[in-house]
């Protein structure tokens, strides 16, 4: 049976100084750069159209807001990175936030997305560096594979992870379509549920 979000809701968002949420079984972060589609991917995950709030323009995320999905676990939205238009001073602080919550101890895996289309960026390969300096687990997504031909997206997808200076491989992902939606489900399953033996690598 495959696993399924059936419950999400929104617990808190927290900034620097706050205090976490009581931990939970595990805690799944999901980090990309600014307008990479993180809020579209949580929603569409949770089968939720307004659960993380998504817009058109960049860095509306700046705090680290927690959800909690089947009562069990958490999925955390972190802010944006990479958004030239704030100012040094706010810049400055998401690098704190950030470093506090990823030296917490309490991440079990990040889920990075890029974009499926550009490079990475100097940021993006920043990101990926402090994900390895402090061991935690990741998955790779490209986002926004449906802009791309069908044909295309798997090797698109595996070429900027590799461009990133990960193992060649990331789950292509749509909102849009759904594509990568099992895949990224079955991940989810064995950092949640690791006694059940599933393997995260099986659906490659």
């Amino acid at each position: 049976m495959d696993f399924t979000v059936n419950t999400a809701r929104f617990i808190t968002s927290a900034g620097l100084g706050s205090e976490l949420p009581e931990p939970k079984c595990a805690e799944i972060a999901v980090v990309g750069k600014s307008n990479v589609g993180k809020s579209s991917l949580i929603n569409s995950l949770c089968g939720r159209n307004k659960l993380a709030k998504t817009s058109s323009k960049p860095g509306k995320t700046r705090l680290i807001n927690y959800f909690l999905l089947n009562e069990e676990f958490y999925l955390v939205d972190l802010p944006g990175y990479g958004y030239a238009a704030a100012p040094k001073e706010e810049q400055a602080k998401w690098g704190r936030l950030m470093e506090g919550y990823l030296s917490s101890g309490r991440v079990s895996h990040i889920c990075m997305l890029i974009d499926v289309r550009h490079e990475p960026t100097a940021l993006d390969r920043q990101m990926f560096g402090y994900i390895i300096y402090y061991g935690i687990p990741y998955t790779l997504i490209a986002t926004k594979a449906d802009k791309l031909a069908k044909t295309k997206r798997r090797q698109a997808a595996n070429a900027a992870a590799k461009l990133l200076g990960a193992p060649p491989y990331a789950i292509a992902w749509s909102s849009e379509t759904g594509e990568g939606r099992r895949e990224l489900l079955q991940r989810i399953e064995a950092v949640v549920h690791p006694e059940a033996g599933v393997d995260p690598e099986a659906a490659e």
